[in-house]
């Protein structure tokens, strides 16, 4: 290894080797951490938050698009929600989708990187998109309606996944 790169893995002023393995790649300085974070928001959004702008009374500003096949969108989607499979989005997002109007789109969850192919495909096709983390898998744990093919249902939220007995996270 030469000089240059013994600098990046570690400071120059701390030569000791680190403590453990969270430490063993130093945290990256304050200023690239928040251009890092800030720009992680402006690509991801929030199930709770995507909830909350849609039970409002107002127009929410974007359109929920999900990007599973036919059959996982009859087992269970998010209200509202456009159904538009990755595959189709070439062909049909400029006829469905207006894109002056900002698009979350989601798959079935963090397992999943669906969405993320989705959302790369409409930003090349000029659409502002953030993709909804947690997919429908979160959308259910945290207890939100969703839509089958059979109706309406809910489930109780998830203990691990959101608050028991508050509205909000706190965060």
């Amino acid at each position: 290894m030469n000089n240059t790169n013994a600098q990046l893995i570690a400071p120059a002023s701390d030569p000791a080797p680190a403590r453990n393995a969270v430490l063993r790649v130093p945290p990256a300085s304050p200023a690239a951490a928040a251009a890092y974070f800030g720009a992680s928001l402006a690509f991801h959004a929030d199930v709770s938050d995507v909830a909350s702008a849609l039970a409002g009374d107002a127009d929410p500003g974007f359109v929920v698009i999900d990007t599973r096949s036919t059959a996982s969108w009859d087992q269970g989607h998010v209200p509202g929600a456009v159904h538009l499979p990755t595959a189709l989005i070439p062909e049909q997002a400029e006829a469905l989708l207006d894109k002056t109007v900002p698009v979350v789109a989601y798959c079935w969850g963090p397992g999943c990187n669906g969405a993320t192919r989705a959302a790369l495909a409409l930003a090349q096709q000029g659409f502002q998109v953030k993709e909804m983390l947690g997919g429908f898998e979160y959308w259910v744990r945290e207890g939100f309606g969703f839509e089958t093919w059979e109706g309406r249902e809910r489930r109780d939220a998830d203990p691990l996944t959101a608050p028991v007995d508050a509205e909000d996270c706190g965060c």
